[in-house]
């Protein structure tokens, strides 16, 4: 164990800590909201994120072509703003498509709870086998040689060309904060507080909490759960492609199964916060990256994700709630 190592780079530690809970907290919140509302885990959300990823790196690609360049965060801000837009619109589609396929029809049928979630993993496992096998299918429709810059090397690392280079703004504590670190810190907590807004103060919200607390007596009061449902989905979409382009601004590569870790995290984060609480996955979210940090300069990066589970071990078994134990059905405005 090497805790000199920890209370030299504590705010080094702590501070990129914060960025990468900021994204396990995006992700986090399509869990939540979709446990809130069906009491069900959304295994697939995790290719959710994945998908998100490969929509930021391919419209990079797009716009700069396959040259690797290097740029400064002012002169990258339309282009990540373009690929934040097309990120998040393809998260969404991705999350609308599993509820419908792989939701509706059986909560129509009424089937059990352990069918739904048998389903959502195999959802889960064909989202990213889809991703893999991106280059069979250019090939099978003749597209490969157009296609060449997308689909090449489809179960290898995919990176982005484009590489933003991080620039110190000001020291803390002996650590440079650079713009990246800010920029991925208060976009995540801006579009939190957006959505707690939303879900606490508007028709929308009363109608998600209102089928999370009661969905029968909502129903009897007018409110369309298969509406409610859909449009839960499309936010947990729309937040975790926000988190890819965040994630790729940060790390700058993806593959067919990046979401895998990423989503187990964000499980993590939104189980340690209080699932169906949407502060608590926020909270839970900042409080695993920065004792993953932590960990790792005690313990060394090889045992970063065991730190993490250890981590939620320990508060299920002091709080089995999460820290904020409150459901998204009990928010009040």
């Amino acid at each position: 164990m090497d805790f000199g190592f920890l209370f030299s780079h504590f705010a080094e530690l702590t501070i990129t800590g914060l960025a990468l809970g900021a994204i396990y907290a995006l992700v986090a919140l399509g869990y939540t909201m979709v446990y809130g509302v069906l009491q069900l885990i959304n295994f697939a959300h995790s290719e959710v994120f994945m998908y998100g990823t490969f929509a930021t790196a391919w419209v990079a690609v797009f716009v700069h072509g396959t040259t690797s360049v290097s740029q400064g965060l002012g002169g990258t801000l339309g282009l990540l703003g373009l690929c934040a837009i097309v990120a998040m619109v393809t998260s969404a589609a991705v999350a609308l498509l599993v509820e419908r396929l792989a939701y509706r029809p059986l909560i129509r049928r009424g089937s059990p709870k352990l069918v739904i979630l048998i389903s959502s993993i195999g959802a889960s496992f064909s989202l990213a086998e889809i991703m893999g096998l991106r280059d069979k299918f250019a090939g099978w429709f003749g597209l490969q040689d157009n296609l060449e810059s997308y689909v090449a090397q489809a179960r290898n690392v995919y990176s982005s060309p484009v590489t933003v280079d991080p620039h110190k703004v000001f020291e803390f504590a002996g650590y440079g904060v650079t713009d990246i670190d800010l920029l991925v810190i208060g976009a995540a907590l801006g579009m939190m507080f957006a959505l707690d807004v939303i879900v606490r103060r508007t028709r929308l919200g009363r109608g998600i909490r209102s089928v999370a607390q009661d969905p029968e007596a909502a129903a009897l009061m007018g409110v369309n759960s298969t509406s409610v449902i859909r449009t839960t989905f499309l936010i947990g979409g729309l937040m975790a492609g926000a988190a890819a382009t965040l994630y790729m601004l940060r790390i700058g590569t993806t593959r067919q199964d990046a979401g895998f870790l990423i989503g187990v995290k964000a499980f993590t984060a939104a189980v340690m916060g209080g699932i169906g609480n949407l502060r608590g996955a926020l909270i839970g979210g900042l409080l695993l990256g920065v004792m993953e940090n932590w960990g790792s300069a005690v313990f060394g990066t090889q045992w970063k994700d065991v730190v993490t589970f250890v981590l939620l071990v320990l508060i299920l078994l002091v709080r089995p709630t999460g820290i904020l134990g409150e459901s998204l059905g009990k928010a009040r405005a």
